[in-house]
């Protein structure tokens, strides 16, 4: 595979992560969407801009898989704050349990490939 076909399948990859990371974040405490984005970019690998992230959010709402509500903000305009639903919070329990075996069959196979290296 040509490098640049692995850096776009890389991206494709990350897309679909990233809405089960916000999840994960939002699991731990409501948050707002450029909290969300802070956040994700405590992570290279991860990091995602506002132009990303809204649309998501936005999606994730329609979902039914977060909720929002408005709060007043000291330092500008009000806020929109996401939290995770009942559903939100299942689909991330479904999503953990199956990335789990997801990501140690990827590394069975990786390592197999790198040990045959030696």
């Amino acid at each position: 595979m040509e490098p640049g076909r692995a850096k776009k399948s890389m991206s494709e990859l990350r897309r679909g992560t990233v809405s089960f990371c916000v999840l994960a974040l939002l699991d731990e405490r409501e948050r707002y969407a450029v909290e969300l984005v802070s956040d994700l970019a405590g992570s290279e690998a991860l990091a995602a801009s506002q132009g990303t992230i809204y649309p998501l959010l936005s999606r994730l709402r329609e979902d039914g898989l977060v909720a929002t509500t408005w709060r007043e903000s000291r330092s500008g305009p009000p806020r929109r704050y996401y939290r995770l639903t009942d559903d939100g919070r299942r689909s991330l329990g479904v999503f953990r349990h199956e990335w789990e075996h997801f990501r140690d069959a990827v590394d069975r196979l990786l390592q197999k490939g790198h040990d045959d290296d030696d």
